[in-house]
């Protein structure tokens, strides 16, 4: 049978599969635009995204300098021209600065924008009402607001999440914010486009009507993570089901606390000869125990994706 069709589905100004993708450096640490490139175009026209995220906390933005992000939103836009949304993130603890890098990011391409509630300040509700309003109101792009309140110490609550719905520029959320009930109400009572920023819950969310993913763990398998998003949009939610179980054994790895994603997803990717380079200080590289863990998951899950391909035999009449 197939899911009762929701009556709203948001316009997918952000794209539906995105990735959060990292930002190759060259060996000695510098911004490597080439890599990026080429990175890019594996994941839009080899992985099935329709979407990236660039310089969000994956990607590095706070060790990377606002003339490094505007390079490599421009590598970028210029790699998949048409074929993929590309996001910017800009949010930073400081309201001037998070405008300029707005600013910045329209001048230099991106389809839309991508604000973090400011951190560590933990200012009150208001005072992030009008941080991300006034950030809306510098550009002319989208926004997607982006509730992380493990990292930033701050949550969008639901009454500020309804309130910011009424910006015409507000447009969507990346959703990492761990609490189903309060993601349900905001679904339910706005128009916003959910995106699920946390890879175990993107199944649950779009069972709500989220309109997508923004995933770390599909730097390195991305196909396996749309075909996820493919098999619950054609109805096969029993498929969908078991293509977020094979997931899991990647997920742990990559987000689960061993090390942090932008680490395991950058190991992940030169284990794969992709472009990503090392990261940049205080992060450390994953060692060599690390990547052979990250490794046997990526070949567990990939088997698993495989078996989730293979249709379950129909009963036998009893």
């Amino acid at each position: 049978m197939h899911p009762v069709s929701p009556s709203r589905t948001p316009a997918p100004l952000f794209g539906r599969f995105a990735v959060a993708m990292v930002t190759p450096f060259t060996a000695d640490g510098a911004l490597d635009p080439d890599g990026a490139q080429r990175l890019a175009t594996h994941l839009v026209d080899e992985g099935g995204c329709d979407a990236l995220v660039l310089s969000g906390t994956t990607g590095e933005s706070p060790t990377t300098t606002d003339a490094e992000k505007e390079t490599l939103l421009r590598a970028v836009a210029e790699a998949v021209g048409d074929r993929a949304r590309i996001t910017a993130g800009v949010g930073t603890s400081d309201t001037r600065h998070t405008v300029a890098l707005a600013r910045g990011a329209e001048r230099a391409g991106a389809h839309g924008l991508l604000v973090v509630t400011p951190y560590y300040s933990r200012p009150t509700q208001e005072a992030v009402g009008h941080h991300l309003r006034t950030v809306a109101d510098a550009t002319g792009l989208p926004v997607m607001l982006y509730d992380i309140p493990g990292r930033t110490g701050t949550a969008l609550t639901a009454g500020t999440l309804l309130r910011l719905a009424a910006h015409p520029r507000i447009s969507a959320v990346k959703d990492c914010g761990y609490d189903l009930l309060k993601s349900a109400k905001v679904l339910a009572a706005t128009d916003l486009a959910y995106y699920a920023g946390c890879d175990e819950q993107i199944l649950p969310l779009r069972a709500l009507g989220a309109t997508g993913c923004i995933s770390t763990a599909g730097n390195a398998a991305p196909r396996a993570v749309r075909a996820l998003l493919d098999a619950y949009d054609a109805g096969d939610t029993a498929g969908a089901a078991r293509r977020q179980l094979a997931l899991i054994p990647l997920i742990e790895a990559v987000t689960g606390g061993e090390a942090p994603g932008t680490v395991t997803a950058k190991a992940l990717l030169q284990h794969l000869g992709l472009p990503a380079g090392p990261v940049r200080g205080p992060l450390l590289p994953a060692d060599a125990g690390l990547t052979s863990r990250l490794a046997d998951a990526l070949r567990t899950t990939l088997d698993r994706t495989a078996d989730a391909d293979t249709p379950v035999p129909a009963p036998v009449p009893g």
